[in-house]
């Protein structure tokens, strides 16, 4: 599992990817769509959408002259749960933080 997310994390590190994944979320995207909004070409596009697939974030198909692309969310699911803990030990961080300024305001007043 560690692999698949470092796979997940590096795909998901690139903004132009990011925005590839949200335009997918509204549904299907020939490449072409998902390179019009960052004026790149097809093949720019394509190297993308391949490192957004080896993450299995998407899956690729040809309609015609077109390919396809769909997104697939179970990797970034893996990716939320394993962030939640973080979530959680930071929470608890804070909480604790909180606290501290709390009893020193207390004590300055």
């Amino acid at each position: 599992m560690v692999e698949r997310l470092d796979i997940t994390f590096a795909a998901l590190a690139d903004p132009t990817r990011r925005a590839m994944l949200a335009s997918l979320s509204g549904g299907e995207r020939s490449i072409g769509e998902l390179a019009a909004p960052h004026a790149m070409s097809f093949a720019g596009a394509s190297k993308h959408v391949r490192a957004l697939e080896r993450a299995g974030l998407v899956e690729r198909r040809k309609a015609g002259r077109q390919q396809l692309c769909r997104l697939k969310a179970d990797p970034l699911r893996e990716a939320e749960a394993w962030l939640r803990q973080w979530e959680k030990f930071w929470n608890e961080r804070l909480d604790v933080l909180a606290e501290l300024l709390k009893a020193e305001k207390e004590r300055a007043e």
